[in-house]
């Protein structure tokens, strides 16, 4: 027997937004948890994903689960992007906490600044993307 959630949204209707690319921005507080804030990252010309580069915090991050990109922006004027797509079970990370990109999937974890696994059941770090500045806009060359 089962017992109703006193939650307004099923698990369905929490995996349908995960499934249907919703952004997740993770940006940085005081401390550099991710918060929901900043404009979505767009699809451009020839493939590449841009992002506004005021929307990416230093010691954080910005995710697009539609892209399947993460950029992350380790110190001042520093810009690194990987592919969002953990190695483990191919879930999409979640989030940038603390120079730390987590898959909230089985709690990999990655160093922000280089990608590497940092723990966890994934076997290897996030795959680096090529990441330039184009006017206010970062440019990921997107291999999806």
């Amino acid at each position: 027997m089962t017992t109703p959630s006193s939650s307004p949204f099923s698990r369905r209707v929490v995996l349908g937004a995960v499934a249907a690319g919703a952004v997740v921005p993770a940006t940085a507080c005081g401390s550099g948890s991710s918060e929901d804030s900043g404009a979505a990252a767009t699809r451009g010309a020839n493939g590449e994903v841009r992002f506004p580069a005021g929307d990416v915090p230093v010691g954080g991050g910005r995710i697009s689960a539609t892209e399947r990109v993460v950029v992350t922006q380790p110190a001042e004027g520093e810009f690194k992007a990987f592919s969002a797509i953990c190695p483990h079970e191919r879930c999409v990370v979640s989030a940038v906490t603390d120079g730390t990109i987590v898959c909230a999937c089985h709690q990999s974890t990655f160093d922000a600044a280089t990608g590497e696994r940092t723990g966890g059941p994934a076997p290897r770090g996030l795959d680096p993307l090529p990441v330039s500045e184009d006017g206010t806009d970062l440019v990921v060359r997107s291999s999806s």
